[in-house]
């Protein structure tokens, strides 16, 4: 009936040329919106990517993270990762996938997944694992997102909003959390991995708790070592968020559980649980075998990737990485870096008066009002706030302020190339995100600190070892954090204890 009207009006060409089009832009819409079934749920999931296309992409993208980050070359304890993985991958959802796991020489505590098969862990969070079955969950959860999809149907509703913009006229903003994760988000080049380490949304990480927890039913390890990782894990936030006087700093892996969580346990305990008879990998020496030896915090090796330009306050106790190739002159209590025709990044320090969130720092103290591109910073256990104004030449200066111990660092980066703003802002940012404390001896020695596996005398006491051990701070919550008594508690006599030499 609309048609029929329409033909007969003096606009009735234009009118019908606007119904087709506008017929064929909803069918288009409408075609991508097809669903699939998930593999993993069995449910209906919104995809836009074959499977081979999603092979393509795990490849590509893995080639940019093998380029922008390091890997931990250690053979024996690959090797012992990616037989635990294996064995998970092989019960899963999409057992003929090429899984393939590999170690990233960071001390983040995280860990992702690309699609189509490719698991990363950090070195960072094998520290604080303290069984076998601990490290299967970790995989687990990581396989988990990778049988769900979870990295395509979030790339799927990206290109569905895209889609439904231009067909109607409006921009839809969709927020991920574009938080700062240590400092990994920002020298990963991979955009999938990037989300990976971001994490996929409460329901997205719950589902891959509960898929985890089933295939490490499968594979023969107790589904509650789930359970036992978000503790872990959770204690880490807590430690930060006491250590910060704010909130924790760690996100991705199972960082949208609050602690207790309801439905995880529900989730977990739904997929049954192991007999006595049934559970045969209970046996942790191989775990300690492998782990014994491994780096804790910051390796040589992983500073040589950023060691082009970084710099070393030695009085302040701070380093970071400025720029290729920029000049850098230093006072005792500051440091610029300098391109000419580029711009120039001065670090300056102040005192902290007052306990006052960063931001309002910036406002306040430095009196500016007119941040742009304003985030907070949350990095290496340290809190602080960044953004881009102009300043009194005129010129876009991105300006942060990070609170390290009873010091505001205030870093100023002017740009006086007008040509190449974005991409000067980013330099200046990526520097400013690898501002960090230094570790003891670091800029000096190139002893790294190891894990060392120890049998717990009668008397042991977390307080008395943290008095001698070389871990520079925090010493007895960071010793309880590695071997699961955060914030009280001391092991039996005889049981299995990692400490730091």
């Amino acid at each position: 009936m609309i048609f029929s009207r329409l033909s007969h009006t003096p606009n009735s060409w234009v009118l019908n040329r606007v119904l087709v089009y506008l017929v064929a832009a909803l069918a288009a819409v409408s075609l991508l919106a097809g669903c699939a079934v998930n593999p993993a749920t069995g449910g209906a999931n919104l995809v836009l990517m074959s499977e081979s296309r999603e092979k393509e992409i795990g490849a590509e993208e893995h080639e940019k993270i093998m380029q922008s980050m390091p890997m931990y070359e250690d053979e024996a304890l690959l090797a012992y990762v990616n037989e635990v993985g294996q064995r998970i991958a092989a019960v899963s959802h999409r057992p003929d996938l090429n899984y393939q796991f590999f170690i990233i020489d960071s001390p983040d505590i995280n860990a992702m997944a690309l699609p189509a098969g490719y698991v990363y862990v950090n070195r960072g969070l094998l520290t604080f694992m303290n069984s076998e079955a601990e490290l299967a969950a970790v995989l687990a959860h990581e396989v988990g997102h990778i049988t769900a999809r979870h990295a395509v149907q979030q790339h799927a509703r990206g290109a569905l909003a895209n889609a439904a913009s231009t067909v109607g006229g409006f921009v839809t903003a969709v927020a991920t959390g574009s938080g700062y994760v240590g400092s990994q988000i920002s020298q990963v080049t991979s955009i999938w991995a990037q989300t990976g380490l971001s994490g996929f949304g409460r329901e997205g990480e719950l589902e891959a708790d509960s898929l985890g927890a089933e295939y490490l039913l499968r594979a023969g390890y107790d589904p509650a070592a789930m359970i036992n990782v978000v503790t872990a894990l959770k204690n880490q936030e807590d430690f930060n968020r006491r250590v910060q006087g704010n909130r924790g700093s760690y996100h991705g892996v199972f960082a949208t559980h609050p602690r207790n969580d309801t439905r995880l346990q529900e989730a977990i305990a739904s997929v049954g649980q192991l007999q006595e008879s049934e559970a045969t990998l209970v046996d942790n020496s191989g775990f300690r075998e492998h782990v014994d030896g491994l780096i804790l915090g910051e390796s040589n090796a992983s500073r040589q990737v950023d060691q082009r330009n970084r710099y070393y306050q030695t009085l302040l106790g701070y380093t970071l990485v400025f720029p290729d190739q920029w000049q850098i002159a230093e006072t005792p209590t500051t440091a610029t870096a300098n391109q000419d025709g580029t711009g120039q990044i001065r670090i300056e320090v102040q005192r902290l008066q007052s306990n006052m969130d960063p931001r309002v720092f910036i406002r306040d103290q430095l009196g500016i009002n007119n941040l742009q591109k304003s985030e907070e910073l949350e990095q290496f256990r340290l809190l602080g706030h960044t953004g881009i104004h102009t300043n009194a030449r005129g010129n876009p200066e991105r300006v942060a302020v990070i609170y390290f111990g009873p010091r505001a660092y205030v870093i100023r980066g002017e740009i006086t190339n007008p040509a190449d703003v974005d991409e000067i802002d980013d330099l200046m940012l990526g520097s400013i995100r690898t501002f960090r404390p230094t570790q003891r001896g670091e800029a000096g020695s190139t002893r790294e600190p190891k894990i060392k596996y120890v049998q717990a005398s009668e008397y042991f006491d977390f307080a008395v070892i943290a008095q001698s051990s070389p871990i520079a701070e925090h010493a007895e919550e960071t010793l309880r954090l590695l071997n699961g008594y955060y914030p009280s508690g001391q092991p039996e006599a005889g049981e299995w204890i990692k400490l730091v030499e």
